[in-house]
């Protein structure tokens, strides 16, 4: 065959071809599509071809199988010897004896926590361990709307509210706080404590910088952890070296790809009790150029004339903060936490944070017993006043008057913390452990003389947190919940009988 012929042979062929796709349905339709592909755009015909010569030879390879060499097998003794010989590590460390004491010693309180609660050995003290400030267990309109609310939406929603979990009564608490607090939307979760652990990992990842409090609580610690982001800590409320710390940062980060930055901090410590300096930290924000995480857990329902937190408290706006992060659990009486700010950082969070994407909506009851509470704050501000008398009634019989303990809290915060005085733990030599027994002590004799109070507990540092990286430990502590459910005479009262019990317990310790 010459090659005339063999020109021929190869035209018919193709000839056939054509004629036999031609007779295949929607085959012009298709060569009308490649002819002005290719006319318009061969690049792109050019990339076509070349992803579908790609998925017919992916289709078409072989699959692939794991190499059995691999795998060293074993026969079934030698699995059941080794399932035999392991042994699961505990969920939870053992209990150290402090711990099995305190414990078995524990009250346990029959009935609602009021101001003066009943304990199961039958006795009535008074109840200064829980966070009733405003003695909301006891009104009975709360306790009514609440009722109807119950038998209205049931127990709980059981479901997430990007599902179903969502009803009028979330609707409404959410945008109740966004009016309160000043800012353009709200977003509601259903536990108080996992809110900000979850609002941090919905904002800030891995690479990212976090600029962060020393002492912040557990929940912020757990938030940064799961974040997975860069962490830089500066000295407790020392805004000197935070502005350090962000000088530093933003002189490291000058070459590097742009990266998300963040100042975590808190309105009211729950460690140390003392208030953070907001408007300092706002123009530390501006001028660094971060984004502001501001914990309200302790200040939301406390600070300002109706409650609305530190940024009423400091004369703030709070357009100015990016987040707000606060519970509806402790002052309010209800239950719940919510995140405060613009329309995007609300709505981000209903598609990224995990504790309002993973978990059951907030109970109809317990939201609109928060959007009760907002309201009375607003429109009678009037009951924050009893208990910020019951505060100063209670100073007066502790710090100025004990001589072996200071309060580290700012006074306006209903939540006293009581540490050792730095003279007597360097006198009488004590450590930690020796400060949390000598503590314990104090809680057990004032329980005996009718005051229940109780110790401050919480995690130091998040987990595989060194004190290398973090430098900073909690200071064991007393802790006194002032409450307006009780006159000035029994604040006065129970602060004598807790004096006594520092200075009878301190006295004995040799």
């Amino acid at each position: 065959m010459d090659l005339y012929d063999a020109q021929s042979w190869v035209t018919d062929v193709l000839n056939e071809i054509s004629i036999q796709f031609q007779k295949v349905p929607g085959s012009a339709i298709f060569l009308r599509y490649v002819k002005s592909s290719y006319k318009n755009d061969p690049v792109r015909s050019a990339v076509e071809l070349f992803l579908f010569l790609f998925a017919v030879r992916y289709l078409l390879a072989p699959t692939y199988k794991p190499q059995n060499n691999s795998f060293v097998k074993l026969s079934d003794e030698e699995i059941d010897e080794l399932v035999d010989d392991w042994t699961p590590e505990p969920l939870v460390a053992s209990q150290t004896p402090f711990e099995e004491a305190e414990n078995e010693k524990r009250p346990v309180i029959i009935g609602p926590t009021g101001p003066k609660s009943k304990l199961s050995n039958g006795r009535t003290v008074t109840n200064l361990a829980s966070y009733n400030f405003y003695n909301l267990v006891a009104n009975e309109s709360l306790k009514e709307k609440a009722i109807q609310v119950l038998r209205t939406y049931g127990v709980g929603p059981c479901s997430p509210p990007g599902f179903y979990g969502t009803q009028d009564v979330h609707i409404k608490t959410e945008a109740d706080i966004a009016a309160h607090v000043g800012v353009a939307a709200c977003i509601v979760y259903a536990q108080a404590f996992s809110t900000i652990s979850s609002v941090i990992p919905a904002f800030s990842k891995r690479g990212d910088i976090i600029v962060a409090d020393k002492a912040v609580n557990y929940a912020i610690r757990k938030g940064i952890q799961i974040s997975r982001s860069s962490v830089w800590w500066y000295e407790h409320n020392d805004l000197g070296d935070m502005e350090r710390v962000l000088e530093r940062v933003v002189k490291e980060q000058a070459r590097k790809p742009l990266t998300r930055r963040f100042i975590v901090t808190e309105g009211l410590s729950e460690n140390v009790g003392d208030m953070v300096d907001l408007p300092k930290i706002i123009e530390l924000k501006l001028r660094y150029k971060f984004r502001l995480i501001l914990d309200e857990t302790w200040s939301y329902g406390v600070l300002g004339r109706t409650g609305r937190g530190i940024t009423e408290h400091q004369n703030v706006d709070p357009q100015e903060v990016d987040m707000i992060i606060g519970s509806l659990a402790g002052p309010l009486c209800a239950g719940g936490g919510f995140c405060a700010g613009s329309d995007e950082i609300v709505e981000h969070q209903r598609i990224s944070a995990a504790a309002y994407t993973f978990s059951a909506a907030l109970p109809a009851m317990l939201a609109t017993t928060a959007s009760e509470v907002i309201n009375m704050l607003q429109t009678t501000p009037d009951i924050l006043g009893p208990v910020r008398e019951n505060i100063k009634s209670m100073w007066a019989q502790l710090d100025p008057r004990s001589e072996w303990v200071r309060c580290t809290s700012s006074v306006e915060n209903p939540i006293m913390i009581l540490v050792l005085k730095s003279e007597v733990v360097s006198s009488k030599k004590l450590s930690l452990q020796d400060q949390e027994q000598l503590l314990q002590d104090v809680v057990d004799e004032a329980l005996a003389n009718g005051v229940m109070i109780t110790r401050l507990k919480s995690m130091p540092r998040g987990i595989h947190a060194s004190a290398k990286n973090v430098g900073w430990e909690l200071q064991p502590a007393l802790k006194v919940c002032v409450t307006s459910g009780l006159s000035r005479k029994e604040i006065e009262r129970a602060g004598i009988t807790i004096r006594h019990a520092i200075t009878k317990i301190v006295k004995s310790r040799r």
